[in-house]
């Protein structure tokens, strides 16, 4: 287990978060100093995959990914994939980020690059929330 995952799991421990039915930790216990709540901005240019099943992404910095990683134990609802809050301009939606060789990628939904006007190779702005209540699961 990487350091910071370590420590975030071993937090949570002394804390009484909860597991689920494969001990994987949860959450932490009501009124804890852990918020379960993260979130992030960074900017990131817009492109598109073009495997079997395509779809237009934004990749998530090097530097922020750490604590991404640290909080995926916490989050993760299985595959590595971690649910938040997406933003974009005035437009937000839910999704979930996608682990793809040490890094994550926002999916762009066509609706969202429709209501943002956005093209390929747009460098946008996005926000990220994490924690209770936010993403698809």
């Amino acid at each position: 287990m990487a350091p910071a995952i370590e420590n975030v799991a071993r937090y949570l421990s002394e804390q009484g978060g909860s597991r689920t039915e494969r001990g994987r930790l949860t959450a932490a216990p009501a009124g804890g100093a852990y918020s379960g709540r993260m979130e992030l901005e960074f900017s990131g240019e817009l492109w598109f995959w073009r495997g079997p099943s395509p779809w237009h992404f934004v990749s998530v910095p090097d530097d922020r990914c750490g604590e991404l990683e640290a909080a995926a134990p916490v989050v993760s609802y299985g595959w590595g994939m971690i649910p938040v809050t997406a933003r974009i301009g005035g437009t937000s939606w839910p999704t979930s980020l996608w682990p793809k060789d040490g890094r994550y990628l926002v999916p762009v939904k066509a609706w969202v690059r429709k209501a943002e006007q956005l093209e390929l190779g747009d460098t946008v702005t996005v926000r990220l929330a994490l924690g209770s209540g936010t993403g698809r699961r």
